[in-house]
């Protein structure tokens, strides 16, 4: 394993903020060039101005709505015809909803979470992994503590994130023979715009110090994505110290 991400190229998807943006950030000044995803262009605009700028790397932004297949594979072949190929896809798009009991569940609302972070996911996998094969690279998918124990508020959203783990995990053991690593990332609460179940965004419902910070996130996705064949950072937690004292 190695610190540096020297001319490595990264593509992250739900870039324009919170986790994604500072992932973008984080692999950047480890010197990996970005291409930045999501659906809020001028937001990545800015970012990828930022990055270049910070870091003295390339940064691209091309906007892309995950759950469009033919966009995804514009996206990943744009990466590539850009910079050569791909050595680190972040997996990161993914959007929740308040949700009420499930008979009064709205349809939309389920079909948005199904469609963002399920298909969503198993588009960009789709896309990347011959490229990633090519350079050996790492394929790391946000996955959350949500996916890993029952979340009753949120059965539906918890339901996505026990999808990307397994997915993430049963991936691992097809790709890791070609020399990808595939990596969950599974946090507790992260101070972003995401909502809480009661609809207030974590960012305005936790203070600092009560929760981890995006950056905290994109820490741990950047030890995943500076992992070299032959190991794999499989599964890493990044769990509140405290998070299970009233469970």
């Amino acid at each position: 394993m190695t610190d540096t991400l020297t001319d490595a190229t990264a593509l992250v998807t739900g870039a324009s903020s919170g986790i994604g943006a500072a992932t973008a950030r984080e692999l950047a000044s480890r010197g990996a060039n970005v291409v930045l995803s999501a659906r809020r262009e001028e937001r990545l605009e800015t970012l990828a101005a930022e990055v270049t700028r910070d870091h003295d790397v390339d940064a691209v932004a091309h906007p892309t709505d995950v759950t469009d297949a033919d966009a995804v594979e514009a996206l990943v072949d744009a990466a590539v015809e850009r910079f050569g190929g791909l050595d680190v896809v972040v997996n990161n798009a993914g959007l929740g909803r308040t949700e009420t009991a499930i008979e009064d569940l709205d349809l939309d609302a389920y079909r948005q979470m199904m469609d963002v972070n399920c298909d969503g996911m198993f588009h960009v996998a789709r896309a990347a992994m011959p490229h990633l094969k090519e350079r050996r690279g790492n394929l790391i998918f946000l996955g959350s503590m949500a996916g890993q124990y029952p979340r009753p508020g949120a059965p539906v959203y918890a339901a996505t994130k026990w999808w990307t783990r397994g997915f993430a995990l049963s991936l691992q053991g097809s790709a890791g023979e070609a020399g990808v690593g595939v990596t969950a990332i599974n946090p507790t609460e992260v101070r972003t715009e995401f909502g809480s179940e009661d609809g207030e965004s974590f960012a305005d419902a936790l203070d600092p110090g009560d929760a981890a910070e995006p950056a905290d996130v994109a820490r741990a996705i950047a030890f995943a994505a500076a992992q070299e064949d032959p190991n794999v950072v499989q599964e890493l937690d990044l769990f509140r110290r405290d998070k299970f004292s009233d469970w």
